[in-house]
């Protein structure tokens, strides 16, 4: 199909798609509030649905009241129950589908329930959304020339019942129309693999031959990928491999500690860099901008959101609050109520508002991966922002990091136990030590007053890795490629502990641990 044609059905449906739009952009509110009660009166009959009587909730006061902050261990047992055939337990059409989360690195899947509904109108959505906009923003595009390097995660059948598991990103390519296909590269047999070594070499093989436009992934393993393409074809750049390439549309981590990495191997200035905010539970924002590292929270795809300020989360006095009542720049963990039978479920995430008009956001970590064993509070935000600080500093690169508590014992003071893996080595790393810990006071105010005169908090400490350290790690627990992620801050002392111990031993010698 010529692209001038592409563009302007993608402009016919970019402006119809805006008209809709536009509705929770002047009426925020009132769209959530009436998408509460469609999921109410949807669900009134499920099992859940009677015993909370939502046939008789009228507005979200009682919403609130009546029906408990749900975590996933709450929600397992009606999951557990819909994953061996039941219906109407929490929602009212048949999930055939569940996300097998791996956003922790908890040796304890969690799964998702995908409904066609969820799947339908938020990720597909989304999907035509995250187009529709970018396709706005950069008329010239010439997205539709070519392919999008997609990388997915692996699926497999849960034979028992006929119902489906896997990565979220395999459900979608699964149940996409055959058509689609044609756009995108690899092929779905390769894009399924569950072995990530062998699909990583398939991929190369089929994708350095194609027009490849745009890439979509995880930004670890995405770079894992491009940097064994380039190894694997001896060139220097991607555009080398692909000259189209206009586009990266990236999620599930941060970008940040990757950016220096990926402009060198996309040195172009005109290489678009897009970010989503997607999950198992729910595709939740977009970047709507060129050069812009807000995204702007999309409120018509069938979930409803809740917050709970992180000054008072797990304390005596947390409370929760709709979206009408957040604030700019405060740190809120999400709560959300979906088409797909989540209520008033904690996603474990947190994210911080840039604007409430309209309603942008920033994601800022997550709810068990931070550090705050001495008052602290430090999150993955500020960890990243100093280390990217840090590494322009020292003209040193990182491949991945993870950092805990050193608690105090024998009346010596506590600090942080850092274990980074760099890709180019600071010249010096006891200079990299002292700018690191100086970022991470000029970020943190709370962490700065720990450490103000050594009162409560040493100097961090840094372990250099061997190389391949994170990745031989996730081998060994099976977590290789998909969405899995390296727990960045913990305040346990677990991760470091195997990752220290697994420093100094041949990874062939070692056996997989429970994570």
């Amino acid at each position: 199909m010529p692209i001038p044609l592409v563009n302007s059905i993608a402009s016919w449906f970019l402006k119809k798609r805006f008209h809709q739009m536009e509705l929770f952009l002047r009426y925020p509110n009132e769209v959530q509030l009436e998408l509460l009660h469609v999921l109410l009166e949807t669900a009134k009959n499920t099992e859940f649905g009677k015993k909370y009587d939502f046939a008789s909730i009228k507005n979200y006061e009682t919403f609130k009241q009546r029906i408990p902050i749900r975590t996933y261990e709450d929600c397992e047992p009606m999951i557990e129950r819909s994953r061996l055939g039941e219906h109407n337990i929490y929602w009212p059409t048949p999930i055939k589908w569940f996300a097998k989360s791996s956003g922790t690195t908890n040796a304890k899947s969690k799964f998702i329930p995908v409904s066609q509904e969820s799947l339908e109108d938020c990720h597909y959505a989304a999907g035509k959304d995250l187009l529709c906009m970018y396709l706005n923003n950069n008329e010239n595009s010439k997205l539709f020339t070519g392919k999008n390097l997609r990388l997915g995660g692996s699926k497999e059948l849960y034979k028992k019942n006929g119902t489906s598991f896997g990565d979220l990103s395999a459900i979608i390519i699964d149940n996409m129309p055959f058509w689609a296909e044609f756009s995108s590269t690899p092929s779905n047999e390769i894009s399924l693999m569950s072995d990530w070594e062998t699909k990583m070499s398939a991929i190369i093989n089929e994708t350095v031959i194609e027009n490849v436009t745009s890439l979509a992934g995880v930004p670890s393993w995405m770079l894992v990928l491009l940097n064994q393409t380039l190894k694997t074809t001896g060139r220097e750049h991607l555009f080398e491999i692909w000259k189209n390439l206009e586009v990266y549309f990236h999620g599930g981590v941060s970008f940040e500690p990757y950016m220096d990495q990926y402009q060198k191997i996309l040195p172009h200035d005109n290489f678009r860099y897009y970010e989503i905010y997607n999950a198992s539970e729910g595709f939740f924002a977009i970047q709507d901008q060129n050069n812009s590292s807000e995204l702007l929270l999309m409120l018509d795809y069938g979930i409803f959101y809740e917050f709970i300020p992180m000054d008072t989360y797990k304390t005596t006095q947390e409370h929760v609050i709709p979206l009408s009542e957040v604030e700019v720049g405060k740190n809120y963990a999400v709560v959300i109520t979906t088409n797909a039978g989540l209520w008033r479920y904690k996603i474990g995430d947190t994210i911080r508002f840039t604007s409430i008009h309209p309603y942008r956001i920033k994601v800022s970590g997550r709810t068990k991966h931070h550090i705050n064993a001495f008052g602290e509070e430090l999150i993955i935000e500020n960890a990243e922002k100093a280390l990217r600080k840090t590494t322009k500093e020292t003209a040193s690169e990182i491949v991945d990091y993870t950092a805990a508590p050193i608690f105090m014992k024998d009346g010596e003071k506590g600090a942080h136990e850092w274990i980074i893996e760099f890709k180019k080595h600071p010249i010096d790393l006891n200079q990299f030590s002292k700018l690191l810990d100086q970022n991470l006071q000029a970020i943190n105010s709370d962490y700065e007053a720990k450490r103000y005169n050594n009162t409560t908090l040493n100097q961090l400490k840094i372990n250099p890795a061997r190389q391949n350290l994170f990745y031989d790690w996730l081998k060994l627990n099976d977590k290789l490629g998909g969405q899995h992620k390296i727990p960045r801050l913990s305040n346990s002392r677990k991760y470091v502990e195997e990752l220290l111990q697994l420093n100094n031993k041949d990874s062939t010698s070692c056996r997989p641990t429970n994570l």
